[in-house]
């Protein structure tokens, strides 16, 4: 083969988020005698030739660790390239497994805590998990976001009746909220924010403001999230700690990745009270524009909380709430 060749061609990996319900995650060293030794990586493995990410999934977890795997969800796909080799590594969430683990190649593994505290924390065994692989060090990123994204409903419930459902669900273990509030004055939006920012920060959780980045930087929320307009206008990301965009087809996720979204929602699956009769994608046609996408996506339109496990089986990183949050 030659090197033009070996330097092109993308080799398929299925890689595994084993998670446990506290959230933590394994992590895997690699041993002596492989590339890369030392370093710390999600468990997984090359897909053989006539495989499916799954099963290579499946069998890799069963040879490297000597598990079974009872529940697993498609999740994100990450293109790296390293001095020798580019590969496609297809990750799935492994919720459910049967099996004790044991290492069988000998490597050791930590569960590493969410989120990680730089420069990664020690792990359950006191090992430092650092460095990380390259391939995979932006995906403890991902693993930051929880499975409910809450969108604000001041709107129909009131200012002050909002908050104070807002504080309930914080309480709750809510830990990330959207404020979108399109027919608020400006002034009433800004007080609004100031509230739910110190209300949010106060339980460790996140806020992110729709559309509006001065506001959002001015009341110090964590991030934006894009109007479909703004996605298809800017040239480069917003300087705010957390981005997100709002997409309604492949060409508008696409475009999230190149912009370098941390996350995106796309919608609406299914239909919604709030523009009745209006098309809506459906779960296979969402799975279809997820499928491949290098940043995590939450499903919106039309859902409810017993809708999140059907959304993570067709590749959603969770779900997004308007009314049924709250």
């Amino acid at each position: 083969m030659n090197t033009q060749t070996a330097n092109t061609k993308i080799v398929e990996v299925a890689a595994a988020v084993l998670q446990r319900p506290d959230g933590s995650f394994l992590l895997a060293q690699r041993p002596p005698d492989k590339i890369w030794a030392g370093y710390w990586e999600f468990p997984g493995g090359k897909i053989e030739p006539g495989e499916t990410p799954y099963h290579a999934l499946v069998r890799e977890l069963r040879e490297e660790l000597g598990i079974e795997v009872l529940t697993a969800y498609p999740w994100l796909t990450r293109v790296f390239t390293y001095p020798h080799a580019t590969v496609r590594l297809n990750f799935f969430r492994v919720t459910a497994w049967s099996g004790e683990l044991h290492p069988h190649e000998g490597q050791a593994f930590v569960w590493q805590v969410n989120p990680p505290q730089p420069p990664f924390a020690k792990g359950g065994n006191g090992c430092v998990v650092f460095p990380m692989l390259p391939a995979n060090a932006s995906v403890l990123h991902a693993l930051e976001l929880p499975s409910l994204y809450a969108i604000s409903n001041a709107a129909e419930l009131g200012m002050e009746p909002f908050l104070t459902r807002l504080e309930a669900r914080l309480d709750e273990g809510l830990k990330l909220v959207q404020l979108r509030e399109k027919n608020l004055a400006r002034d009433e939006l800004r007080e609004l924010a100031r509230r739910m920012v110190a209300l949010v920060h106060a339980h460790g959780a996140r806020v992110l403001l729709n559309g509006d980045v001065a506001l959002a930087l001015e009341v110090r929320a964590d991030g934006v999230q894009l109007t479909a307009t703004q996605l298809a206008e800017l040239r480069e990301r917003p300087a705010v700690d957390w981005c997100a965009a709002s997409c309604h087809n492949a060409e508008e996720l696409r475009r999230a990745e190149a912009l370098g979204c941390d996350f995106a929602l796309l919608s609406p699956v299914l239909p919604t009270l709030s523009h009745p009769g209006a098309p809506h994608l459906g779960w296979e046609n969402f799975a279809a524009i997820a499928a491949g996408s290098s940043t995590p996506v939450y499903a919106l339109g039309g859902l409810t909380a017993a809708d999140l496990p059907v959304a993570q089986q067709h590749g959603a990183h969770g779900i997004s709430l308007l009314r049924q949050a709250w």
